[in-house]
């Protein structure tokens, strides 16, 4: 800020000519700060892994670190969202991450003697982020039309769902078309879920038994791999 505020203008050295505005350098400065924050969660050396996660995950990472599963006034999550580059409508309706809660549907909910998977979508002001069982629309984690990256947290929630359903090859397959067991980052942000989950709870075994499984066949193709090059 202080550099910044030194010069009555700043141009943008990546693009001549062009002037680095207010809006834009205070951007900057809060995905900065998001970055490092994130950075810290993910890894206790600093935030140098920071720069493959997409801006998707990244929020919900520090969501999840700051707010857990509580709910959360929407204001705060506006400011969460926009310095991740995103919008909180962006969030609930094209990412399904957030839910709004409060109101009367919520209140219903909570009523209910059943325990239900679907999130309660309530009419007040705050939100919650969804839990994994929550997220069940069939495109998560698969390639759209737009073409757009798949966020890292819609592909470990999709393993999830696979893991459950019992079926080890699907999630082999997925992980092997989707290089994840070659991103550097993954197996630390499975850690970062890890520690972030509930204990005892599902979505922890679920992470732990995936993370487990992850480190076996790893193993297992280092020790193939010493046994080629002995012969």
């Amino acid at each position: 800020m202080e550099a910044y505020s030194k010069y009555p203008v700043v141009k943008k050295a990546n693009e001549p000519g062009q002037i680095l505005s207010v809006a834009e350098f205070l951007c900057h400065v809060r995905r900065m700060v998001v970055d490092f924050v994130v950075g810290r969660v993910l890894s206790a050396e600093g935030n140098e892994a920071i720069v493959s996660l997409d801006d998707v995950t990244t929020y919900y990472l520090l969501h999840r670190h700051d707010f857990g599963m509580q709910d959360v006034p929407g204001g705060v999550c506006i400011l969460y969202a926009i310095s991740c580059g995103l919008s909180d409508r962006a969030l609930s309706d094209q990412y399904d991450i957030l839910a709004k809660t409060g109101g009367k549907e919520t209140e219903d909910a909570e009523e209910g003697d059943e325990e239900s998977e679907e999130a309660p979508e309530g009419t007040g002001s705050k939100v919650r982020i969804k839990a994994w069982s929550q997220r069940k629309r069939k495109g998560m984690g698969y390639e759209n039309n737009a073409g757009t990256p798949i966020p890292l947290i819609d592909q470990v929630h999709r393993i999830m769902h696979l893991w459950k359903e019992g079926d080890v090859v699907k999630v082999e397959e997925y992980l092997e078309k989707r290089g994840l067991k070659r991103l550097a980052i993954f197996p630390k942000f499975l850690q970062a879920l890890i520690e972030l989950s509930e204990n005892s709870s599902e979505e922890r075994s679920l992470l732990e038994t995936i993370s487990n499984h992850l480190i076996a066949k790893g193993k297992k193709y280092i020790e193939a791999d010493l046994f080629e090059k002995v012969e």
